[in-house]
C-alpha cells in the first residue's frame, strides 16, 4: 500500500513540474532594457548658423615696396627671396623708356626729328667714312655697288644694334614683274630718309624673296642721305675705279652661242657658266 501512494505521489511531483518549465524557462526583462528596446534612433540635422565664415588674410613677411634691387644686386637680399612681380627699382635710370612713350610715332606719316640736330662728330665719322675698294662689287652690265650687309654694318657701327630700323611707308606694291615699298630709315628716334625700294620678279612662288630684296635696295637708298659710300653715285670714281679693278671681256652664252661684252674685276675668275670667257 505504501509503495503504490508513493508512486502516486511521485507522479502527481511529477507532472506539476511538466506544467511549471514553461513559466520558469521566460526570461526576465528589467524595466531599464525594456525601455533600452523599444527606444527609436532619430539623425540629428545640424541648423546652418547666419553668422558668416571668418575670413583670414596672409601677409608676406617682406613687403614689395621695400624691396631694392640694388640690396638683391650686392647680396644683401637672396635672389630667391625677391617675388618676379615686385616693383623694383632700377639702379641704371634711363635704362628702361616708359610706356607711354613706345610706339607713339607713327612712321607711315610722320616726319618727326628730320634735320632737327646733326649727329656727333664720331658717328659722322663713321658714316662719311670712305669706302673700302676691296668691298666694292661689279655686275656683269658694269655697274658696281655695295652689297647691303655692308649698309648694315656701318649702320650698327655707328649706331649699335637696336639704334637704328627701317619703317614701312607704304603698302607691298605687286606688279607683273616689279615689287615696290617705301621705306623710312629711322636712326636714333629720329627720321633721317625716305626711299622706295624695288626689286624684280620672274615667277609668283618669288614674290616673298623680291620683297626682302624690295626692303635692301630702299636701305641702300636711304643711306646715301647719311654719306654712306657715297663715291659709287660719284661718275668720276666709278671711271676709276673700273680702270684700276675692273675689265671687259667677251664671253660666249654656252646654249645659244651668243656673244656678248661683259664687265668682271681683275681679282675675280673668270666666267664659267652660262656665259664662258
Amino acid at each position: 500500500m505504501s509503495a503504490l501512494t508513493n508512486n502516486a505521489h511521485r507522479l502527481l511531483l511529477l507532472g506539476i513540474k511538466a506544467t511549471r518549465k514553461p513559466s520558469l524557462a521566460r526570461p526576465f526583462l528589467s524595466s531599464r532594457a525594456y525601455a533600452a528596446s523599444t527606444r527609436t534612433w532619430t539623425p540629428k540635422t545640424s541648423t546652418p548658423s547666419s553668422r558668416p565664415p571668418k575670413v583670414v588674410k596672409a601677409t608676406a613677411s617682406t613687403s614689395v615696396a621695400e624691396i631694392d634691387i640694388s640690396e638683391a644686386v650686392n647680396g644683401s637680399i637672396p635672389p630667391e627671396t625677391v617675388p618676379s612681380s615686385a616693383s623694383l627699382s632700377s639702379p641704371f635710370p634711363g635704362d628702361f623708356p616708359v610706356a607711354s612713350d613706345i610706339g607713339s610715332t607713327d612712321w607711315s606719316t610722320s616726319y618727326h626729328g628730320l634735320s632737327m640736330q646733326a649727329f656727333s662728330k664720331d658717328i659722322a665719322n663713321i658714316l662719311l667714312a670712305p669706302v673700302d675698294d676691296m668691298d666694292i662689287e661689279m655686275k656683269p652690265d658694269g655697274l658696281i655697288y655695295l652689297p647691303e650687309i655692308k649698309y648694315r654694318r656701318v649702320l650698327n657701327k655707328a649706331f649699335g644694334p637696336g639704334g637704328w630700323g627701317l619703317a614701312p611707308r607704304s603698302e607691298t606694291n605687286v606688279g607683273p614683274k616689279v615689287v615696290s615699298r617705301e621705306y623710312a630709315l629711322v636712326c636714333q628716334g629720329r627720321l633721317v630718309a625716305v626711299a622706295r625700294g624695288e626689286q624684280e620678279y620672274f615667277d609668283p612662288s618669288n614674290i616673298p624673296t623680291a620683297t626682302e630684296g624690295c626692303k635692301s635696295n630702299a636701305l641702300m637708298r636711304c643711306c646715301k642721305d647719311l654719306g654712306i659710300a657715297s663715291e659709287l653715285w660719284d661718275p668720276r670714281f666709278i671711271r676709276e675705279f673700273k680702270a684700276k679693278y675692273c675689265v671687259e671681256v667677251f664671253a660666249e652664252h654656252v646654249p645659244t652661242k651668243k656673244k656678248k661684252k661683259l664687265w668682271r674685276r681683275k681679282d675675280q675668275p673668270k666666267f664659267d657658266y652660262p656665259w664662258k670667257e
